[in-house]
């Protein structure tokens, strides 16, 4: 019996498997795009990790050095980066980019810009109704983020296990499951839960192929199932990292009951885990990591990783629940 997973997320992008690796910042660079690309799944760089928008047009350029296949620009949206999302945009329809990840605010105006250029949006939100806003926008899938994901997971802190269904049955575009996914196990479930594939972060963060410091990377492969936890909840900014000796400072800070705001976002800031990563101090920054984490016991590069999650997803189907199901 052939299982090819095929999905319209597949057919959607053009991709071989229904994979696709999260954009993250300062992790999602050319490499990590092109190596999840070559190998079958659809990889996104991150717009606001490169100093500026030549930069980023550079590394788009690189990108189409190392693959011939399918990739993305994830394009997030938010006051204060260090690149305008306007700017970012820009250089993505000029350099003939053909699928964005949207993310972080309202894609109202970045939506109709990019199917404008007949440009793909995959649209990451955190509850069903922001996937049936962006649906309404124009979105030609959703990417639904639960209570597991890494990074900023919203503030409904509902599980895969019910957002999923729960948009599936509210949506007509595909759905991509997002947080909680690390194996072919996971990919079978998130299928099963009616997604036509997942997004997963941490564990393409976890590949060779990978921008984040080996140190670093250490320490997510020491962690289990429960070194995650979340931050800034007490300021509604809920973010799941990896534990470590900032994340209990911060916690302690926000136990307290009154956390100077400044100094609580100072310490959680993106800016400060990103330092902390190119020197290798796996202590000193607050490092997104999903739940999944704690699935992960290897470093493989993303060729040998795609294949090992599609060889398992196909044993679970043809050989457990077929078996099961007589």
């Amino acid at each position: 019996m052939s299982t090819s997973f095929k999905t319209r997320i597949t057919e959607l992008f053009g991709i071989e498997y229904p994979l696709i690796q999260a954009g993250m910042r300062h992790v999602s660079q050319g490499e990590l795009a092109a190596a999840v690309a070559n190998a079958g799944g659809l990889g996104f760089m991150t717009a606001h990790s490169f100093a500026s928008p030549e930069a980023l047009r550079q590394e788009i350029e690189k990108v189409r050095t190392l693959t011939d296949k399918p990739f993305g620009v994830n394009l997030t949206i938010l006051p204060g980066l260090n690149v305008k999302p306007e700017d970012s945009a820009r250089v993505i329809i000029e350099s003939g980019v053909k699928f964005v990840e949207t993310a972080g605010g309202n894609p109202a105006k970045h939506i109709a810009a990019f199917k404008a250029e007949g440009i793909k949006v995959l649209h990451k939100c955190t509850a069903v109704r922001f996937a049936v806003k962006a649906e309404q926008l124009g979105a030609d899938a959703v990417s639904v983020t639960g209570f597991e994901a890494a990074g900023h997971p919203g503030e409904d802190h509902v599980s895969n296990l019910v957002l999923i269904p729960a948009a599936v049955a509210k949506l007509r575009i595909p759905v991509v499951a997002n947080g909680g996914f690390a194996d072919g196990r996971g990919l079978v479930a998130a299928l099963a839960l009616g997604a036509e594939g997942v997004s997963m972060g941490t564990r393409f963060l976890m590949t060779r192929e990978s921008a984040m410091h080996d140190n670093v990377k250490a320490r997510y492969l020491a962690a289990n199932e429960r070194d995650t936890t979340l931050i800034c909840r007490s300021i509604g900014d809920s973010t799941r990292v990896l534990k470590n000796v900032l994340v209990d400072e911060i916690l302690a800070l926000e136990a307290t009951g009154h956390a100077d705001h400044d100094r609580l976002l100072s310490l959680s800031s993106s800016q400060r885990w990103v330092e902390a990563a190119r020197h290798g101090d796996p202590d000193a920054g607050a490092f997104a990591a999903g739940m999944a984490v704690g699935l992960m016991d290897d470093m493989p590069g993303c060729q040998e990783l795609v294949a090992r999650i599609m060889s398992e997803a196909r044993q679970i189907v043809q050989q457990r629940l077929a078996a099961m199901a007589g």
